[in-house]
């Protein structure tokens, strides 16, 4: 009984409180620009991004199983 009051009360609680938003101060140290490709800290329309960005995917993908291959083939010395 207590939860249907609660419920029955919720939107009135809500619409009284007045929310509110403000725009983001740019000024401040905690607040950067906002938009597209903002948010990321690379630029993907620089010329060559696309070739730094496959060698990158290809050295990151090959390097652990290179690894391991040759830790197969070199067994340790004891």
């Amino acid at each position: 009984m207590l939860a249907r009051a609660a419920i029955r009360r919720a939107p009135q609680v809500v619409a009284r409180r007045g929310f509110q938003t403000t725009r983001a101060q740019l000024s401040s140290p905690y607040h950067y620009p906002e938009g597209p490709l903002s948010n990321i800290p690379f630029n993907p329309r620089k010329k060559g991004f696309a070739i730094k960005y496959w060698t990158y995917c290809f050295v990151g993908f090959t390097l652990p199983f290179g690894i391991a291959v040759f830790q197969l083939n070199h067994p340790a010395k004891s």
